[in-house]
């Protein structure tokens, strides 16, 4: 692992690396949101959906520092860094626990996109012909559907066939919904790959050497066309992210038993006129912070896989 590592450390992407101070920012920025969402129940100040935990008298507290700038006696503002919300709950824990969801959604459903998109992109691309002329059909198709028209007909079937099971539902038709929108960029950019690589003197002396297919595909043509297929997934994965905020927003995504950033700045929203601009202000930036990190590194990787710029 560690001799892993130092190679890594003295190749050209980790040169480009460490000589990038906005990839280390962002790095670090990721690093501590990722960090602080999985380890949540040791890292948060307050368990949100403890009951027993929760007062009334504290619900929608200022942030510290408004405070003390402003103190209410025996209110216990002092307890809470980023303010509490309507249910008297710590915004700082509530935001870790909520990034847990939009992680994992981000992540499961760029995973499952990546799948489909590579091995219909290599079919695509490599096969040719009918099959190919098919599956580029089949993406301008799906293209034309949002993502928030398919989570909807999803969530309007999956709550129809069990109505007993909205959480499982819920999480199924984020994932679902962002996958079936997703696929389609990996198609195409794999295809595009596959193209040039099918031609070169490697795969043609495999296919007269006898080599199936799908062997020449899994073993020679599929590691040359990754390169775009990591650089794109990263950059998705911010995508898909904003994407499940949005549809918990609108109220498509998970419970409110099992908030997500999305569902946070739903709910803060309806005290934003109020004054207490913290329950949605605090969320946002946390769903930002996220992205923009995210982004960043995927901009950043791009650049350092790219051989014309070393």
């Amino acid at each position: 692992m560690k001799a892993a590592l130092q190679r890594w450390f003295d190749s050209d992407v980790g040169y480009s690396f460490r000589t990038s101070p906005v990839a280390m920012a962002a790095a670090v920025i990721a690093f501590v949101c990722v960090f602080c969402a999985v380890f949540a129940p040791w890292v948060a100040p307050h368990n949100p959906f403890d009951i027993s935990t929760l007062e009334l008298s504290h619900a929608q507290l200022p942030p510290a520092l408004e405070a003390h700038a402003m103190p209410r006696p025996g209110d216990g503002a002092r307890h809470y860094l980023l303010g509490t919300d309507d249910q008297g709950r710590d915004i700082l824990s509530v935001l870790m626990y909520g990034a847990r969801v939009s992680l994992v959604v981000g992540v499961v459903s760029v995973l499952l996109s990546t799948l489909i998109g590579v091995a219909l992109g290599l079919a695509a691309g490599y096969f040719g012909g009918w099959v190919d002329g098919f599956l580029m059909r089949l993406c301008d198709v799906m293209l034309s559907f949002p993502a928030i028209l398919i989570a909807l007909l999803i969530a309007g079937v999956g709550r129809a066939l069990f109505p007993n099971a909205a959480n499982t539902v819920a999480f199924g038709v984020l994932i679902l919904a962002i996958t079936l929108t997703g696929w389609v960029q990996y198609a195409r950019t794999v295809r595009g790959s596959t193209l040039v690589e099918r031609n070169k003197e490697y795969v043609q002396a495999a296919r007269v050497t006898g080599v199936p297919p799908m062997r020449i595909m899994r073993r020679h043509v599929l590691p040359n066309v990754l390169g775009p297929v990591l650089v794109l997934a990263t950059i998705q994965v911010a995508t898909a992210i904003i994407t499940e905020a949005t549809l918990s927003y609108l109220g498509v995504g998970v419970p409110p038993t099992q908030p997500s950033l999305g569902t946070l700045i739903r709910n803060g929203n309806d005290f934003l006129m109020s004054g207490q601009w913290w329950i949605a202000v605090f969320p946002g930036l946390m769903l930002i912070l996220i992205a923009l990190s995210v982004n960043l590194l995927g901009d950043w990787l791009r650049d350092a896989l790219n051989p014309r710029l070393r």
